[in-house]
């Protein structure tokens, strides 16, 4: 049995940081390549960051570059999405996922195994 549970979600206004944490159950997950995507209202679930165990592979959406950072920590099982210099289109509910598979490449949402509820963030103008 594997779950993964998003805290760190809020509202905050223009210009300002979250970050946002996953905590994965199971020690075999460390080894798993992690992720976070997103979803606002009326859009498709887009791929924000990825990291595999050791962080010397990391995937961000363009969108995000130079802004978003992505971490982990391996003997807590849990992966960090710093989040700075928000903006109003980073609106949506972000959704932690990992996957078992060995990849170089982003994950795409077919290749996640396990997925979070997710949490709200909300950036306001």
């Amino acid at each position: 049995q594997v779950q993964l549970v998003e805290s760190g979600g809020g509202l905050v206004q223009a210009g300002g940081s979250l970050r946002l944490s996953c905590t994965a159950s199971g020690r075999t997950v460390s080894t798993y390549i992690m992720a976070w995507f997103r979803q606002a209202p009326g859009n498709e679930r887009e791929f924000v960051a990825s990291a595999t165990r050791s962080m010397l592979s990391t995937n961000y959406a363009d969108s995000v570059k130079g802004r978003f950072t992505i971490s982990r920590d391996n003997t807590k099982n849990t992966v960090h999405l710093q989040m700075n210099t928000l903006e109003p289109d980073d609106t949506a509910v972000y959704y932690c996922a990992a996957t078992g598979r060995i990849m170089t490449r982003r994950p795409t949402i077919g290749d996640c195994d396990y997925w979070g509820q997710g949490t709200q963030v909300t950036v306001s103008s």
